[in-house]
């Protein structure tokens, strides 16, 4: 597809999707000033965004287990299934269901079941792993940062004949994120005060890029006799 963009100064022709771009500067420059959230639903329209069981993180949950689903199928759709790429496909499809459920901690936000030995050690006080104390305060943004490193730039460029890894025209997708845990973990050992917390924001491109991912390479395996 022509993503060239016409510029008083010339054509560009950038060669990675710039969807992330443009979802920022939506969310930054448009929804951040759009008034009368708190008048309407009690917070501003950004904050409802970026909330915790907000619209953005049920987004991610939903694009989490479709993806999961494309890539399952993708992995049963190989002759092959013993081959690595094969085997990264179905990774990528048990990884994804692992968010997914993680995200709406294991059906506790819908049902209000839980597992109270995990909920009363968890930070958020839910059924889920990822806000363990041990992976919540020290894993959790290193595992952030190093995979979407890892997708973003280290596996398109060094593993090319890996289609389960994310293509270079992917990249922004997962390196925002990457730049924002970042940037969020650097403020907090500077002399500064730490930045805002906006990771419900950048997550949902992350799910998005692993959601697109999954959906393209469907449709390709669909069509492929």
């Amino acid at each position: 597809m022509n993503q060239d963009i016409n510029t008083p100064f010339g054509r560009i022709s950038p060669k990675v999707s710039l969807f992330p771009i443009y979802y920022l500067m939506f969310i930054y420059g448009f929804v951040y000033i759009i008034p009368y959230g708190k008048n309407l639903i009690g917070v501003s329209w950004f904050d409802w965004l970026r909330s915790e069981d907000g619209p953005l993180e049920w987004l991610q949950f939903f694009e989490y287990t479709l993806a999961s689903l494309f890539a399952f199928r993708i992995y049963l759709g190989r002759k092959k299934k013993k081959e690595i790429n094969s085997l990264f496909w179905l990774l990528i499809a048990l990884l994804s269901l692992l968010v997914a459920g993680e995200e709406i901690s294991w059906g506790e936000r819908l049902t209000g079941l839980g597992i109270a030995s995990i909920s009363e050690l968890n930070v958020q006080g839910e059924t889920n792993f990822h806000n363990l104390p041990f992976f919540h305060n020290y894993l959790l943004d290193p595992v952030f940062e190093i995979g979407c490193i890892f997708l973003g730039w280290f596996g398109w460029r060094k593993f090319k004949r890996i289609d389960a890894f994310p293509p270079k025209e992917m990249s922004l997708y997962f390196l925002f994120v990457a730049l924002f845990y970042f940037y969020f973990d650097i403020s907090w050992a500077s002399t500064t005060e730490q930045i805002r917390n906006d990771q419900e924001i950048f997550e949902f491109l992350l799910s998005t890029g692993i959601f697109l991912h999954c959906f393209g390479n469907l449709r390709k395996t669909i069509k492929s006799p």
